[in-house]
């Protein structure tokens, strides 16, 4: 995820998401809409993509994968980026 998506395909896919399920936090929402828009799960080049702070992501992350929506494929234990699908 070298860029940031397309604004309206993104704005899009997290309205779609945010639809389908609103009890997600709109940080939630944005990882899902990533991932729908065919963009590498990794927290590092979601949070540089986006301009928001790595740790932000990661507690997003948490709690999609505790409640069963991601799955966590990879931490890198030093620098905690993480990859994750669907």
């Amino acid at each position: 995820m070298s860029e940031v998506p397309d604004e309206a395909a993104f704005v899009a896919a997290l309205e779609r998401v945010s639809a389908a399920h609103p009890d997600l936090s709109p940080m939630e929402a944005g990882l899902l809409a990533a991932l729908a828009l065919g963009l590498p799960g990794d927290s590092r080049a979601f949070a540089r993509a986006f301009g928001v702070e790595h740790a932000l992501v990661l507690r997003a992350l948490t709690s999609l994968d505790e409640a069963g929506r991601i799955t966590i494929k990879e931490r890198d234990t030093r620098t905690q980026r993480t990859r994750y699908s669907v």
